[in-house]
């Protein structure tokens, strides 16, 4: 590009002077400059000519190429890709399409996870549901509680897995809406160990928690933090057996010139978790071989936590136990809820309080 702008910039002198101080018209003798200059001038206007199409024609084929792929990929084809080269700014626009492929290739990939795992996970309690009532219309099973109650159950499991893929989504794309107030964290903390007692008894797992006197009040949505600390809680009594303990830890984690944290660390001694399954916990819908659950409960709480401008995290070895760590801002309002740019968006389907 730039020897073509010489080019032609030395073409327009030429024939600037050539204007000023060439031959008068009628004596081609007179002036400095005579019928040789007048040639080159000729040889560097075609060159610059000559340069300015092979210059235009560098752009313009690269350019053509995004837009028949451009084309492709409106219709569907999301593997389409085109080659970086040409000028410095085609090569970025290039370099921007195929990245912009890669994330709608990627999104796609993940909607049809999405749409096979929601179709599996949906196929069998509606089995079981519809077995048991076609059993019981047929007369094979008597009308009683025996054969009702696994019909509720199912019904259950299946409004759960609907309402939890709903937080999935809202809370992916940015549309669940958070109430915060400012909220007690220990006693929020303590009421879900409450709630899980029983079942720990059941299971012959101990529950105990050591939480700092000197907590501040945070401004988060105490219905989302419970459900994050359930979510959490819950997955670690699945693999926790008889005789285990789950220890939640809460304390103040200071950080210097940084608004200070809160961290909550819920550590079981379960089976844990290998190392090529430790970075997949929180994907939804992932779940161990042996585990009776849909595989949402961690990417929920992943998602829920990230709302409030928090982290959440996991460390884990085989035949040892597991540690979910929850990091939640210590300020009276967490990054996303103070930010507008990035406060959640109002949804049609209001949270229930």
């Amino acid at each position: 590009m730039l020897s073509l702008l010489a080019i032609l910039f030395l073409g327009f002198l030429g024939w600037f002077v050539a204007g000023r101080f060439g031959p008068v018209p009628g004596d081609p003798h007179r002036g400095p400059f005579g019928p040789p200059f007048g040639f080159l001038l000729v040889l560097l206007l075609i060159a610059g000519l000559l340069a300015a199409a092979r210059s235009l024609r560098g752009l313009t084929v690269p350019v053509a190429g995004v837009m028949e792929a451009s084309g492709r990929l409106a219709q569907g084809d999301y593997t389409t890709r085109v080659r970086e080269w040409g000028p410095p700014e085609v090569r970025s626009l290039a370099r921007a399409f195929n990245e912009m492929a890669e994330r709608l290739q990627a999104h796609e990939q993940q909607r049809r996870n999405l749409l096979a795992d929601v179709t599996h996970e949906l196929r069998t309690p509606l089995a079981v549901i519809q077995g048991n009532l076609e059993g019981l219309l047929d007369g094979v099973y008597p009308r009683d509680d025996a054969h009702l109650t696994p019909i509720l159950e199912e019904a259950q499991i299946l409004a759960t897995l609907i309402e939890d893929l709903r937080t999935l989504a809202l809370a992916e794309t940015g549309t669940l809406e958070l109430h915060p107030e400012p909220t007690d964290l220990g006693a929020l903390i303590e009421e879900t160990l409450a709630a899980h007692r029983g079942r720990a008894d059941a299971s012959g797992v101990m529950l105990d928690t050591q939480i700092a006197a000197d907590l501040p009040a945070l401004d988060v949505d105490p219905t989302r933090i419970h459900q994050v600390l359930t979510n959490v809680l819950s997955n670690a009594l699945r693999h926790t057996g008889r005789s285990g303990r789950i220890s939640v830890v809460v304390g103040r984690q200071p950080a210097a010139g940084a608004e200070e944290r809160i961290t909550v660390s819920v550590t079981d001694t379960g089976t844990g978790i290998s190392a090529e399954d430790l970075p997949h916990v929180f994907d939804r819908f992932y779940r161990s071989p042996d585990s009776p659950g849909s595989g949402l409960g961690l990417a929920i709480a992943k998602n829920l936590v990230i709302l409030h401008g928090g982290e959440i995290g996991a460390e884990s070895a085989p035949g040892v136990g597991t540690t979910v760590k929850i990091t939640l801002p210590g300020s009276r309002r967490g990054r996303l809820l103070e930010d507008p740019d990035h406060r959640p968006g109002r949804s049609s389907a209001q949270h229930e309080r």
